[in-house]
């Protein structure tokens, strides 16, 4: 769908020079002289970077729908990563590239959202927070409960995050999967 330049909006996905782009920001300009015009902040969605463009007043940029299912984490596979769509129940392989950074905290049965474009995956949504077990941790030094301390931990899934020295093997942690960084330690 083509649009004008006034009709882009934050989170729209755009394709421009046969690469899909997520629309971080947007200014509209509108100079005294001359044409307005629009900068713009994307973020290619295969690639994972950002790049600054501005288009004329004049210029078409053509809009695209992504279809978003529902889908459950079942298991790796060499460079791939089964996914499971919770309706159908269709096994769908997708890039682990999407995932890389975050598998070592995904368990089995994890809910993702995937992001097809032609009928074809190009982005994984994870949720926000993992709750794991630590399986394995070394002791912390006595007295030093501030949180202020940290030390590396393995949790149940194979990753290792650093947490505060508090934290024990067998303790239950709510890891963020934005960042990779310990949250909170979670009551069983």
């Amino acid at each position: 769908m083509n649009l004008g330049i006034t009709e882009v909006k934050k989170g729209m996905i755009l394709k421009i020079d046969n690469e899909l782009y997520s629309v971080v920001k947007t200014e509209f300009v509108n100079p005294g002289k001359g044409s307005a015009f629009i900068r713009t902040k994307l973020k290619n969605i295969v690639r994972d970077s950002s790049i600054e463009r501005t288009f004329k007043a004049a210029e078409k940029l053509e809009s695209v729908d992504l279809e978003r299912r529902k889908m459950q984490y079942c298991y790796a596979d060499g460079d791939q990563i089964i996914f499971m769509d919770v309706n159908d129940y269709e096994q769908i392989p997708v890039s682990k590239d999407y995932v890389e950074d975050i598998l070592p905290f995904m368990k089995e049965e994890t809910p993702v959202e995937v992001a097809f474009y032609n009928d074809k995956p190009i982005g994984v949504t994870p949720p926000n927070f993992a709750i794991l077990e630590v399986t394995y941790a070394e002791d912390g030094l006595k007295g030093d409960t501030t949180g202020l301390a940290l030390k590396r931990v393995t949790v149940e899934t194979g990753g290792e995050v650093q947490v505060p020295i508090f934290i024990k093997q067998g303790d239950t942690v709510k890891i963020d999967l934005r960042d990779l960084s310990y949250v909170e330690r979670v009551n069983k």
